[in-house]
């Protein structure tokens, strides 16, 4: 089952946009509408495969403190991150996993590369309220945002759970 966004967290993820006003209207009449938002100066977003985003999940909730709002999107997973996070992940993954993340390295190919949202990109999100299974179209909310200001990963925590994601997935496959 999806989870459902709070007003709380509707307005927090309309103030992403250039008129909140106007996306907070749109939800209202239409909550089971995906909106495009900008990311980079409220949250950036990074764009990992399903099942990698899987592993780097149970990561955070087991490990750590948990993540920030995590959607579902097309066979991909939009982890909601602190600002800065998507400039700043790929450098210190690329740094970490030379050559670990390189093949022949520690855990081969198993971190994939990343899609990282940030200043002047744009990400669909799901709609606040899941739509009925006849509309479903595989967009939905697995950890759906709830507080006006959600805590948001940074990139010391995504990173710490892209290794451990890596690693884990060698000790399956290996």
């Amino acid at each position: 089952m999806a989870a459902r966004v709070t007003a709380a967290g509707a307005e927090w993820l309309a103030s992403a946009s250039s008129y909140p006003r106007s996306t907070l209207a749109l939800w209202a009449t239409r909550p089971t509408a995906p909106v495009v938002l900008p990311c980079g100066s409220v949250f950036d977003v990074i764009n990992v495969p399903a099942v990698f985003g899987r592993r780097m999940l149970s990561r955070l909730w087991s490990d750590g403190r948990g993540s920030g709002p995590v959607a579902a999107h097309r066979g991909r997973m939009l982890m909601f991150a602190a600002p800065g996070t998507a400039h700043r992940l790929p450098a210190l993954l690329g740094w970490v996993g030379d050559p670990p993340t390189k093949p022949g390295g520690e855990w081969g190919e198993t971190v994939p590369p990343l899609l990282c949202h940030s200043t002047g990109d744009a990400v669909t999100v799901p709609p606040l309220s899941p739509p009925s299974s006849t509309e479903t179209d595989g967009s939905r909310w697995l950890v759906a945002p709830e507080v006006r200001h959600p805590w948001l990963p940074g990139t010391e925590v995504l990173l710490w759970a892209c290794v451990q994601a890596g690693r884990s997935a060698v000790l399956v496959s290996g």
